[in-house]
């Protein structure tokens, strides 16, 4: 059983930058983890994922921009977020891929706009 807690969420303007953490309650070490948003609205999807091997996967609406990363040691996965705009609005979260129900967090809110 993991617990998840994200943070860093923030408001931010067009264009802006925010990088946000995903901090384990265990090992993560052999797992592959993502990054999940939920738009106002809209159903909860996966936007990037980090496989135990390192290799990366992105959603075609966030390539190029975002980036994810993870730390074994520090039980930590985060989310570089560059470039960002409105359509980026959203609650961000991390759980495991594919996602256990249990592992869902409260997540972290991301707001862009000027």
């Amino acid at each position: 059983q993991l617990q998840l807690v994200e943070s860093g969420g923030g408001l931010v303007q067009p264009g802006g930058s925010l990088r946000l953490s995903c901090a384990a309650s265990g090992s993560i070490f052999s797992i592959s983890m993502g990054w999940y948003r939920q738009a106002p609205g809209a159903q909860r999807e996966l936007v990037a994922r980090i496989f135990s091997d390192s290799n990366t996967y992105y959603a075609d609406s966030v390539k190029g921009r975002f980036t994810i990363s993870r730390d074994n040691a520090k039980k930590t996965v985060y989310l570089q977020m560059n470039s960002l705009e409105s359509d980026d609005t959203a609650v961000y979260y991390c759980n495991v891929v594919p996602p256990t129900t249990d592992y869902w967090g409260k997540g972290t809110l991301v707001t862009v706009s000027s």
